[in-house]
């Protein structure tokens, strides 16, 4: 776990140039020796009118777009070339978050909570790209370093305060003083809520931050606290045409997460003698998260639901339930069944089959703390040396419980579930599907890491930086529903270590041109979600099941980059190109006998492309502009489950088969082009005017990974992929006087209609809405009756208006 780096001076540090980061890279930013890394100030993050971090960096950060797959402005999946940092369980990981030195990609599947980093605390964010080893574990494509505030660096008071379409509020404040020529204390709160643009989707969050510092001589220590109460809606894709008659729509509902998190840090530096500096950190944090999602059974698709038996009118009088349908009821009549469901679930017979509703539940409860230290060293060997050494552990704790209740759905697509002795999905239904849904883990994760850094000026004009990190893995997976190992058992023990070494290299002949290189590689171990989903004689659902867990491999990246920059007159440009190969990548593969599915090492994937980036001031503007060109594909063939794709080796159209990867098929997911702009004018001392554009290409759909699914209109509908869109927001600021800013920001200002992410898979729904188990009377093959599936897009949100009003003083 990283702790120091050297950074540019900011004069806010009072000259300082050791300061206690997440990344020991030496001079991060555009002008990093090491890497071309991106840095955001707080004044930047401020003049943008950003929701929240995640906002910014996609509309303003170069290589950057979003996945808005849980459909929540506080839950986006952040990609950078091509890799993922993701709230959603299961995602695999490729990128590593740090605050203040500690690593907050979490324990149990190395998500990565945007809601829970508290904005308003935040001094400045710092994106380096490429697999360097310094950051550690799950920095197969770059990692994102996020700094606090405090009351020496950020004194006085701030409150902003501003509303906006879908009733969102947001309240922002922060105070910092210097109690002392050696001691200050800074806090802030964030506040947001809204009822969101799609129906069911309120969300409310709450944040804080206080910071205890002391610097002092040739010493400085800091107290940090951090603690977060989110409660977020986020109802996911919609089938292609309910969101064509009602883009607010949703699939099914609820679907709500709840965290709760605090965090602690200890942190502080000593300067042992004027070349050698000694730094440490210490951290703990508990996270609690809750997540309630109401969804359509699948299983219940091309089943009978309707017309409850004489068994089952008997069961239902039993239990005082009445006005059921002696005769009559079918799939034309009754829009949505339940009185099917509900008396299986009485008599516990198949439920799985003839309710067409789950109420999924799931509580995770983490606990993580670790230690690091590092140890720099400067030298005039050559033109000028700082030898780096570090080293550090982190122990974390998850307890993961998963259950899933039978309902049926209603007209609103909610579900309402049912009790009885079959209400949960546990296996003991008496049918040959059952299917058991619990999980019951308790994981420990404990990773012990060693790393140097030698940045060294070989000459005035020629910088080297050799480095090398060693991260030792054991996960230990406890089950208390099958204990003792074996098929269907979590239970598993898995060590995993590596050395990863990197080169960096950067010649700057003249003040204003410069050329960089570097080589790396770095790593990732299976995520405990991962290892739990990984026998191929015990497939499970993902993500709403585990099951048994022989070893995975680790994934190891490799990239290879550089580029040229050049700056004159204010004017800063660079063009660059990067290639990372990933070895072992882990996928969801397909099992041939059950249709479901596990965790297997697939081979290789490559992300390559250029990046081209400008910015600058002329006069009165601002302007910046990026473009990246990112081709991702598969350079390894496999087999994967393909129930919605048209070119499924199914038995005929409409039935579950599977699908073939072939080398150089697409990655779905992430676009071949990304392109973003900005402008600024400020025609007069208090008035600031901007625009950003965001441009991306489309992506193909998770589920059409061989690129190869083309709808027929009757079994098949959409066309397996989203389409390229470009969006606009523009904003305006009036500061009347040096302690106030009015300001408004219109998102999407043309109102435009787009999709960030799209999946293709089976629909329980036609075009009006109404559920369907049945909508085609066959062929039937092997007892089974073709289904329609569809293309289901996370919609982009529709033009917004915030107004707002920001106090300091």
């Amino acid at each position: 776990m990283p702790a120091t780096a050297q950074v540019a001076d900011d004069p806010r540090d009072g000259g300082t140039d050791i300061v206690v980061t997440a990344t020991p890279l030496h001079d991060v930013g555009e002008d990093s020796l090491a890497f071309p890394a991106q840095t955001i100030s707080d004044e930047a993050l401020t003049a943008s009118h950003a929701t929240d971090l995640t906002d910014h960096l996609k509309r303003m950060t170069g290589g950057v777009f979003v996945n808005e797959v849980q459909g929540n402005p506080l839950q986006p999946d952040i990609n950078y070339r091509g890799f993922t940092a993701s709230p959603l369980l299961g995602t695999p990981q490729g990128l590593s978050v740090y605050v203040d030195g500690v690593r907050v990609n979490q324990p149990f599947g190395d998500v990565v909570s945007w809601d829970l980093i508290p904005t308003s605390a935040i001094r400045s964010i710092t994106l380096v790209p490429g697999s360097n080893p310094l950051f550690g574990r799950n920095s197969l494509g770059g990692a994102l370093s996020v700094r606090t505030k405090d009351g020496a660096s950020d004194p006085g008071v701030m409150a902003d305060a501003s509303y906006g379409s879908f009733d969102r509020r947001v309240l922002r404040g922060s105070i910092g003083a210097a109690l002392s020529p050696t001691v200050s204390v800074f806090a802030a709160g964030d506040y947001f809520a809204e009822d969101g643009w799609r129906d069911f989707s309120p969300s409310e969050a709450v944040q804080g931050f206080a910071k205890l510092r002391y610097a002092g001589g040739t010493s400085d220590l800091a107290l940090s606290a951090s603690v977060a109460d989110t409660d977020l809606n986020g109802n996911g894709l919609q089938e292609q045409r309910l969101l064509s008659a009602d883009r607010a729509s949703v699939y099914t509902q609820p679907d709500t997460t709840r965290n709760r998190a605090i965090l602690v840090n200890l942190s502080g530096g000593h300067d042992v003698t004027d070349r050698v500096r000694l730094t440490a950190t210490a951290f703990w944090r508990r996270i609690h998260t809750d997540t309630l999602n109401g969804d359509i059974n699948d299983d219940s698709l091309g089943e009978n639901l309707y017309q409850p038996s004489a068994a089952e009118r008997a069961a239902l009088t039993a239990a005082g339930i009445t006005g059921f349908p002696t005769s009559g009821e079918t799939q034309a009549n009754t829009p949505f069944p339940r009185f099917r469901c509900i008396a299986n679930v009485l008599l516990n017979s198949e439920p799985n089959e003839k309710c067409n509703g789950l109420l999924n539940r799931s509580a995770t409860r983490q606990r993580e703390w670790g230690v690091s230290g590092e140890l720099a060293v400067r030298s005039d060997w050559a033109a000028g040396n700082v030898l780096t050494l570090g080293a550090g552990y982190v122990d974390g704790r998850a307890r993961f419980a998963q259950s899933a209740q039978f309902g049926y759905l209603t007209p609103a697509r909610g579900v309402v579930p049912v009790s009885g002795p079959g209400a949960f999905a546990d296996g003991s239904q008496d049918t040959e599907n059952a299917f058991d849904a619990r999980v019951a883990l308790t994981g420990r994760t404990s990773v012990l890491s060693a790393y140097a850094l030698d940045a060294l000026d070989l000459t005035r004009t020629l910088h080297v930086e050799l480095s090398a990190r060693y991260d030792r893995t054991v996960v230990h997976n406890r089950d208390a529903i099958t204990p003792g190992g074996g098929t269907g058992s979590l239970d598993g023990d898995h060590r995993f270590g590596r050395l990863n070494p990197g080169v960096a290299l950067r010649w700057s002949p003249t003040l204003s041109f410069a050329i960089d290189a570097a080589v790396a590689q770095t790593s990732r171990a299976p995520s405990a979600i991962e290892l739990g989903c990984a026998d191929p004689e015990s497939p499970c659902r993902l993500p709403n099941a585990l099951a048994g867990d022989p070893p995975l491999r680790q994934v190891v990246a490799r990239t290879v980059e550089g580029g040229a920059s050049f700056q004159h007159r204010g004017v800063r440009a660079r063009v660059g190109a990067f290639r990372t190969v990933s070895r072992d990548d882990i996928l969801f593969v397909a099992s041939d006998a059950t249709g479901f599915g596990y965790f297997r090492n697939f081979g290789r994937t490559r992300r390559q492309g250029i990046d081209v980036d400008v910015s600058g001031e002329v006069g009165t503007l601002t302007l910046g502009a990026h473009y990246t060109l990112l081709d991702a594909t598969y350079r390894s063939a496999e087999e994967v489950g393909g129930a919605g794709n048209s070119d499924n080796d199914g038995p005929a159209p409409g039935f579950e088969g599977n699908i073939d990867i072939m080398p150089g098929n697409r990655i779905p997911l992430i676009p071949r082009h990304v392109v973003k702009a900005s402008v600024g004018w400020s025609p007069l001392r208090m008035l600031t005017l901007s625009a950003d554009l965001i441009a991306t290409s489309g992506v193909f759909a998770r589920g059409n990974e061989n690129n190869a699914h083309e709808p027929d209109g009757t079994y098949y509908l959409g066309e397996g992929r989203t389409r390229s869109y470009a969006v606009v927001n523009a904003g305006a600021e009036v500061r009347p006087t040096r302690r106030l800013a009015l300001y408004v920001q219109v998102n999407n200002v043309f109102d435009k209609d787009y999709a960030t992410a799209a999946q293709i898979g089976p629909t329980g729904f036609d075009a009006t809405g109404n559920f369907v188990a049945r909508p085609f009377s066959g062929p039937v093959i092997d007892g089974e009756r073709p289904l329609l599936s569809s293309t289901f897009y996370a919609p982009g949100a529709p033009r917004s208006v915030r107004g707002g009003v920001r106090l300091s003083f």
